[in-house]
């Protein structure tokens, strides 16, 4: 294990100075298949969190053709620190929305379908039953298809939570995000304790899905404190880990805090593994939904190979 001694922890507000590291730059989309199944989205009235968040992987996973569905609309009725998806007053839920997204999965012949949503704080089951009629479409139209939900925390509603795990998703994924002691700023209306909550009702669930959470370096955390975050995520059963480097979408976000080198996203791997992680994606450009399809038990449910972007049908 290489030893990584991390800079001093900062709380949010000062920000790193100087330009962006070599190693956090990505290719600028583009290609043939992304411009297709960026005509595919808009085609289909449907949102990603790819382009709402600016993943700086939505080149390499749209050329591969594979992206992560964002449901219940794209406004979300939280205003998290650290997130560039719109926030503000959501429009209302769109009971089609999980035909439209299991047509588009049925296209593009994806293996394993990943989908997300918004928070939707402002209806009371937080959207809970979209994300079953979207994992019921889906096994209606691609039943050789795995599906991963990355989901909210319904605002502490355990029945919602307990409508999407019998849909039985091969994955249920909820980020922690960050450490504790940043959630105020970092997290609007989230809770640490909650977020625990939600994985080790997913992990006691029957069938159990493979559970999955997330965080982001750089926001001034320190690295006793991730491996604290590390260690009650495998207290409640998490089997699968995602860290990537936190990016500031605009001056309206928390500024970055630190810039992590590629040797401390690998010495985190490490000791995530040690801790009895079964699946690890760290690194600078991870993010939640990084070689998703690579995290399903046996390569995905129908084992169809590789994702492909099929013709284009007729939608009505």
């Amino acid at each position: 294990m290489r030893n990584v001694t991390p800079a001093p922890p900062r709380s949010p507000g000062r920000g790193a100075s100087g330009p962006k590291p070599a190693w956090l730059k990505a290719r600028v989309p583009g290609g043939p298949t992304y411009e297709r199944l960026r005509r595919l989205m808009r085609d289909s009235d449907l949102h990603t969190v790819c382009e709402e968040a600016h993943c700086p992987n939505i080149g390499e996973c749209w050329n591969s053709g594979t992206a992560t569905f964002l449901i219940l609309g794209k406004v979300c009725a939280r205003a998290c620190g650290y997130c560039q998806v719109t926030s503000g007053r959501p429009q209302p839920l769109d009971a089609d929305e999980p035909r439209r997204v299991a047509l588009t999965v049925e296209r593009m012949g994806v293996n394993h379908a990943v989908i997300t949503s918004v928070n939707r704080d402002d209806v009371p089951d937080g959207g809970a039953a979209l994300f079953v009629e979207t994992v019921r479409w889906i096994r209606r139209l691609s039943p050789g298809t795995s599906v991963e939900l990355l989901v909210p925390d319904f605002d502490g509603n355990w029945e919602a939570l307990e409508s999407v795990l019998r849909a039985a998703p091969e994955i249920l994924n909820h980020n922690t995000e960050t450490v504790p002691r940043l959630y105020r700023a970092v997290r609007h209306k989230a809770r640490y304790e909650r977020s625990l909550e939600l994985l080790r009702r997913a992990d006691a669930w029957s069938p159990r899905p493979v559970t999955k959470s997330g965080l982001m370096l750089g926001l001034g955390e320190t690295m006793d404190e991730i491996d604290a975050v590390l260690r009650d995520l495998r207290a409640v059963g998490c089997d699968v880990l995602t860290v990537g480097q936190y990016l500031r979408p605009s001056r309206k976000h928390l500024p970055v805090e630190r810039f992590v080198p590629p040797a401390e996203f690998d010495a985190l791997a490490e000791r995530a593994r040690a801790m009895g992680f079964r699946h690890v994606e760290s690194g600078p450009l991870v993010r939640s939904s990084y070689h998703a399809e690579r995290q399903v038990p046996g390569g995905g449910a129908g084992g169809r190979g590789p994702s492909r972007l099929v013709p284009l049908v007729d939608a009505s």
